[in-house]
């Protein structure tokens, strides 16, 4: 539930500036996919700084651990852009709502993400341990 929560302070954050921003840049008349792409960028930087020590206290490899962050956030912003496809460009419906119940969906899904395969507590899933090794252990 900690997680849940730091997870959240981190999103609201983020994702308030985020989304705000999204609203200011459409309205000058940037694209709305284009503007989630960039701006995608940007949060998910803020995420990977924000939720690797504070949200999951993640203390192993940064190489690795960044890499499962790339490939999730990549996974996240794949999502994203086919929710505003689907919503916006097929359905009609506003681009401005769309966005804002796409940054629950996707963060929903991007929390599992990192607490599973970003950031596991113990083993993750491609091998890489996040626990300090033992003393006299060969590294």
């Amino acid at each position: 539930m900690k997680q849940l929560v730091r997870y959240g302070v981190v999103g609201i954050a983020s994702n308030l500036t985020g989304y705000l921003a999204y609203l200011l840049i459409t309205w000058l008349g940037v694209g709305p996919k284009l503007t989630m792409s960039c701006l995608y960028l940007v949060g998910a930087t803020v995420s990977f700084l924000g939720n690797r020590r504070w949200t999951f206290s993640h203390s192993g490899s940064l190489g690795g651990s960044a890499l499962r962050f790339a490939i999730a956030y990549t996974l996240g912003y794949l999502l994203n852009f086919v929710i505003l496809l689907a919503f916006v460009d097929h359905m009609g419906l506003a681009h401005q709502a769309v966005q804002f119940v796409a940054i629950f969906v996707v963060a929903l899904f991007l929390f599992i993400l990192l607490r599973l395969f970003v950031f596991p507590a113990g083993r993750g899933i491609l091998g890489g341990s996040t626990l300090a090794p033992r003393r006299g252990a060969q590294e």
